[in-house]
């Protein structure tokens, strides 16, 4: 069977949406050729916590791990898990935990992707205001029943249900601890994939910004 390519993840501009719908994406040109200048030349005024970005332990922990503490083979994932479900409500937990629990050869899987569903309300409002988040319990749970998992990511804005952020802050804190960290992959744009879709390998591709606690990055999945 062939192999394509695809992107999990979304690119950048005015419209992107963040969490609490706090923060744009800004792009300026410094200089236009359209204007008389020699090239176009531009800038950009973001957080790093926008669009397919992923979290750092930094995030939440001062003496967490940044980018320059993880070897380029980390972000390369050949065992992914992937799992499409329909939270009955805000905070997701039992119903992923009921499907783990089935899951066979827990040890081989290295990233665990799941997918909502609200990617498709992504340029409404409630894709910030009533977003999807993850319990704190789940952190502990991966890592006890799938201890290769090195990161989870979704397609959600954040692990954080906007709706109950004292949670979500607890959540980001279990799941992004320094001493086992599982970095968080939040605002996936998983569109194009679902159960019938083969996963092969995943690369995660951040912006390498030197002590961030948080990263802009492309997603490149091959499929089968």
């Amino acid at each position: 069977m062939s192999s394509k390519l695809l992107y999990l993840s979304y690119i950048l501009d005015d419209t992107t949406p963040t969490y609490g719908n706090r923060n744009k994406f800004i792009c300026e040109k410094k200089s236009s050729i359209a204007n008389g200048d020699v090239a176009n030349d531009s800038t950009i005024n973001t957080t790093v916590h926008i669009g397919t970005h992923i979290d750092m332990p930094y995030h939440f922990f001062e003496d967490g791990q940044t980018i320059e503490d993880f070897s380029i083979d980390y972000f390369d994932f050949k065992n992914v898990l992937f799992f499409e479900l329909e939270p009955q409500s805000l905070i997701i937990k039992d119903e992923l935990i009921a499907f783990l629990e089935n899951v066979e050869q827990k040890e081989q899987f290295d990233l665990l992707i799941i997918k909502t569903g609200i990617c498709d309300k992504r340029d409404e409002d409630v894709f910030w205001k009533e977003n999807y988040g993850f319990s704190p319990d789940l952190a502990k749970y991966i890592r006890d029943k799938f201890p290769s998992i090195r990161a989870l990511g979704f397609d959600s804005i954040s692990v954080s249900s906007f709706a109950n952020r004292m949670l979500g802050r607890e959540a980001h804190k279990d799941f992004l601890n320094p001493q086992k960290p599982i970095l968080l992959i939040e605002d996936m744009d998983l569109r194009e994939v679902n159960l019938d879709t083969k996963i092969k390998r995943i690369i995660v591709a951040p912006l390498r910004i030197a002590k961030c606690d948080g990263l802009p990055c492309t997603l490149i999945a091959e499929v089968n």
